[in-house]
């Protein structure tokens, strides 16, 4: 398996992204950071600079956002974007990875939620570590507890900000399970 022939996908903001960023280096696989002017990152390698067109193809209702997690996300420019950037990320991924809190209702917690949504809206293989019970669950048609494995050579780290320990060792034993031979 040539590693270099994989490419992760995230926003490279702290915490989960950039420790998804961070690994993906230790194991020789290519990283892609979508980000817009003025957006302030954790990580600064291999960063794609979005332009406003490329934004806009990634533009979603914020009525819609609110309702599909919800909760209100009210207008204001630089979440739109938050939310255009997240698109595009889960656009070039075939395989989704978040790191974050499943809440009661099935929606993950915070602006990572949109991208559990899309992958769901385009059929992405979806994995989301839930930190508060630290376990893998694997969408499929509902969240099933699970121990995933990335598959595709395109693919998405996203989540938290607030990284806990538990959710750092998902990261690493992730890649580590992937990728280590006898695996």
């Amino acid at each position: 398996m040539d590693l270099a022939q994989y490419t992760l996908f995230s926003s490279g903001l702290k915490g989960a992204e950039a420790t998804f960023g961070e690994t993906a280096e230790k194991f020789g696989i290519g990283e892609v950071i979508y980000s817009f002017d003025g957006h302030k990152l954790a990580r600064e390698k291999n960063v794609t600079i979005l332009s406003r067109e490329q934004l806009e193809r990634g533009d979603i209702s914020m009525e819609l956002a609110s309702r599909m997690l919800n909760r209100t996300y009210y207008e204001t420019e630089k979440i739109r974007k938050v939310l255009q950037t997240i698109f595009h990320m889960v656009n070039s991924g075939h395989q989704v990875f978040v790191i974050g809190a499943i809440q009661e209702d099935g929606s993950v917690k915070g602006g990572t939620g949109w991208a559990v949504e899309l992958a769901k809206m385009f059929n992405r293989p979806l994995h989301v570590f839930d930190q508060p019970s630290k376990k893998w669950f694997t969408w499929k048609h509902g969240w099933q507890e699970d121990s995933p494995r990335i598959e595709y050579d395109t693919f998405v780290g996203s989540g938290t900000r607030y990284l806990s320990d538990a959710g750092r060792e998902a990261i690493e034993n992730l890649f580590a399970d992937s990728f280590t031979v006898g695996n």
